[in-house]
């Protein structure tokens, strides 16, 4: 397919000579294959329901917001859509191409627990130290009860939401260090089966 035939960023520019917007073409399907847990096949569905949603082949932030919106109608999505762009993100340039989508969608459906578990790390590690604290759960608290809206508890207040975030803090902190490490992290959630049966259920998203 020559949609697939290179990596390439094109940049448009009116007619004043000022950039409009990025065009992204993606790497080789058999690369994109070699880079993922995908098929060939699989990778050029996703790829049609991509360009349907991002014509340009990239998608910012805003964009993103707005498509992760349309599966939690009855929440407040941008909290939660911005942590999870972050970690599509992966060059931190702030879009996201197909090619970043793809490899953080295999990531999520066909990794493996361990792989899964390190994405949700970085995804709670709001500040990118290599470290959870407290208030990196907190936010994630606050973005997941927004997300929710009406679903979860309408009557659920901010102290409610401190209190949870606190309880859960306390289970994987078990040495009060005030902070979770990778290793923390990945050791308390292996050896919980309702966790690893929840992260293991993405494998039917695709």
């Amino acid at each position: 397919m020559d949609e697939y035939s290179s990596s390439v960023c094109y940049t448009d520019y009116d007619d004043d000579g000022l950039e409009t917007f990025k065009r992204y073409k993606p790497r080789s399907l058999d690369e994109l294959a070699s880079r993922t847990k995908f098929s060939k096949k699989e990778i050029q569905l996703i790829y049609q329901g991509f360009k349907q949603e991002c014509p340009s082949g990239i998608v910012n932030e805003e964009t993103f917001k707005h498509i992760y919106g349309q599966f939690f109608p009855f929440g407040d999505t941008s909290s939660y859509a911005r942590l999870v762009f972050a970690t599509f993100d992966l060059r931190s340039s702030g879009c996201v191409t197909f090619e970043d989508f793809l490899i953080c969608l295999s990531t999520l459906c066909r990794g493996t627990i361990e792989d899964r578990l390190r994405w949700i790390f970085t995804l709670y590690d709001t500040r990118k130290s290599g470290k959870i604290t407290r208030d990196d759960f907190h936010v994630i608290v606050c973005a997941v009860y927004s997300l929710l809206g009406n679903v979860s508890n309408p009557c659920c207040d901010l102290e409610t939401i401190r209190e949870h975030t606190a309880t859960v803090f306390q289970r994987f902190d078990k040495l009060h260090h005030g902070y979770i490490t990778m290793e923390d992290f990945m050791s308390f959630c292996l050896n919980e089966p309702t966790i690893i049966q929840s992260i293991d259920a993405l494998r039917t998203m695709v």
